[in-house]
């Protein structure tokens, strides 16, 4: 989509190419620095994994408790202050500002725009979480998954404060995470043309630095966390899908099916991602959505609904209610024990995954206000989360509850199987558990390419379609991360090392905020306007600056018909001179000087 210069004035001027690392013709080189230590990097912990997996997973697990102990509390606390950041921004006149110049416009659909950044932000999450997280709650023994407030494990109470904790750690939180960086990189890439990329969102504060070492650095960071972030979720689905497999098929979970599952993967989604964003990874988001949308209806419809639409009602209510209490929760009275292995985990693991999703999120909002972008990157994405887990969770608390079925053993045995184990007791369970399947795999394919896309932006000085190479280098990576370190047993390390990085990372983000909020501070005026207001604003402007630039004319002798003004503000001639003058900042009597001696001239020469 090609950007024009905007009305709002120099501010929001979008620099051409030559700016931001681009070469004069607007060519993006590959950042050697860059991707040689994040290549680098990944290679040398890719070895670590492989060579003392056993090592790896004792010193990353010493030092995640060590960071969950001393500072839990942070992070709790900051994850609330991103919520309430972004709905301070869309609901002030910053709301009205645009991810790019005053006159640009969205280049995706709003449907296609939500289906990708939800399969990419937690689709394959959903798939995965949906039934067995609300059960673990409401059925677990031990400690670290008892939420605070479960009473018995068998009353319709404890199914309750189960749901209302799904909701929490899948809702307004981590979505609010990734709109604060998704705002930041949208706004520096595509209004202030600092490229699309995180550094570039350091401006205000960095200054030239924000090219040099420590935003390259910063770079470096995001691509470690996208790339083991993805790997680490590329390994557990394939787990999952390797347990749907040995539903439909019986062929029994080994490591070698579950690596030839990665390598099938890997190769699907670096095919998606060498097509680019407006074909490969919009085509499978919106199927994503349609088989999405049809598993959900038909458990609707064949489940208890009435009980699903109770659930979603009261769940939603609860959680609402008890927001405030559970925002802010640290364990400092007790239930440290759930806290730590839940909450503080999901707000790590999201803040771990908000380099790619925040930046993906970005490369696809371009046009929208940071309003409409509050709104549909928070409220609708965490709207659906509560419907498929009121609709998947309610189907199988349902049975649960009533002794129909109990899932303790699924449970027991992985996670990764209660999903199978709830659509095996409702009909068509053969067709809806290849579907679901297909969806695990088709999620997967969406989040695991659209990372390879924006490693291949951060390793290109942040370029919106990066060289194929770039891509398939980094989609391969990913691969063969999760390939390697899930057949030597490192990845449970892998997935604690992930968190271990969105320490450092939680006060990058932290910073971003207070560098948007400078420059946005500094936005023209007419820039924070709602556009009808913004449009009649302007046209006033110009109206009244060339009615002045009229009575100039006339008070210095100009013919009258030559200084009329329109209702757009020209005249019959020295209209191009007036609107020269007042672009380019001179005065009203220079210019009505200059008109008048040119209207004069016209007529001696007639």
């Amino acid at each position: 989509m090609a950007l024009k210069e905007p009305i709002g004035g120099p501010d929001t001027r979008v620099p051409t190419p030559g700016d931001g690392g681009r070469t004069g013709d607007g060519h993006f080189p590959l950042d050697k620095v860059t991707f040689g230590v994040a290549a680098a990097l990944a290679c040398a912990f890719l070895l670590w994994g492989i060579l003392d997996s056993e090592g790896m997973g004792t010193g990353t697990g010493e030092v995640l408790g060590w960071l969950t102990r001393s500072f839990g509390w942070l992070f709790i606390l900051v994850s609330a202050m991103f919520l309430l950041f972004s709905a301070y921004l869309a609901l002030t006149r910053y709301g009205n500002i645009k991810l790019g110049p005053d006159d640009s416009t969205p280049e995706f659909s709003t449907f296609s725009w939500v289906s990708m950044m939800f399969a990419t932000g937690m689709g394959i999450g959903l798939m995965f979480w949906g039934v067995a997280e609300p059960l673990t709650y409401l059925t677990a023994t031990d400690a670290a998954s008892i939420p605070p407030g479960r009473g018995d494990p068998s009353t319709p109470d404890s199914a309750r404060v189960a749901m209302e904790y799904a909701f929490f750690h899948w809702g307004f939180h981590p979505w609010s995470m990734y709109a604060v960086i998704g705002l930041a990189i949208g706004y520096f890439a595509y209004r202030k043309g600092s490229g699309n990329l995180v550094s570039g969102a350091f401006g205000p504060l960095l200054g030239r630095h924000a090219k040099g070492g420590p935003g390259k650095a910063i770079d470096v960071i995001a691509i470690f966390a996208t790339l083991f972030g993805s790997a680490t979720s590329l390994g557990l689905g394939a787990l999952q899908i390797t347990g749907g497999l040995d539903d439909v098929f019986g062929s029994g979970q080994s490591r070698w099916l579950t690596v030839g599952v990665i390598a099938v993967l890997t190769l699907c989604f670096v095919l998606s991602a060498v097509t680019g964003v407006d074909k490969g990874v919009q085509i499978l988001s919106n199927a994503n959505a349609v088989a999405a949308l049809l598993l959900v209806l038909f458990l609707f419809v064949v489940g208890p609904t009435v009980f699903i639409l109770s659930t979603f009602t009261e769940s939603l209510g609860g959680y609402l209610t008890h927001l405030p209490t559970m925002a802010f929760r640290t364990g400092a009275f007790g239930g440290t024990e759930f806290l730590s292995a839940w909450t503080i985990f999901y707000w790590a693991w999201w803040i771990s995954w908000t380099p790619f999703v925040g930046m993906f999120i970005a490369r696809i909002s371009k046009g929208r206000t940071i309003r409409q972008f509050v709104i549909y990157v928070i409220l609708v994405p965490s709207l659906v989360s509560f419907v498929w887990f009121s609709i998947m969770a309610g189907s199988a608390f349902d049975l649960q509850l009533s002794g129909a079925r109990d899932f303790t053993d699924e449970l027991a045995t992985g996670s990764e199987g209660a999903l199978f184990a709830m659509l095996r007791e409702y009909p068509l369970a053969s067709i809806t558990v290849v579907l679901a399947v297909f969806l695990v795999a088709i999620f997967f394919i969406t989040g695991a390419d659209s990372a390879s896309i924006v490693m291949g932006m951060l390793s290109q000085n942040g370029k919106e379609e990066p060289m194929r190479w770039l891509v398939v280098f980094w989609g391969v990576a990913q691969g063969a991360v999760a390939a390697i370190l899930l057949f030597s047993g490192g990845l449970g390390a892998l997935q604690t090392l992930v968190i271990i990085v969105a320490g450092p990372f939680m006060l990058v983000i932290c910073a971003m905020c207070v560098s948007l909020m400078k420059a946005l501070r500094e936005e023209p005026y007419e820039s924070t306007l709602p556009p009808r207001v913004r449009k009649a604003v302007l046209h006033a402007q110009r109206y009244d600056s060339m009615e002045n630039h009229s009575v100039a004319l006339a008070a210095l002798g100009a013919d009258p018909d030559d200084v009329s003004p329109g209702p757009a503000g020209s005249s019959a001639s020295g209209s191009t001179d007036a609107r020269t003058d007042a672009r380019a900042g001179t005065s009203t009597e220079a210019g009505a000087e200059a008109s008048a001696e040119a209207a004069r001239e016209q007529r001696r020469t007639d």
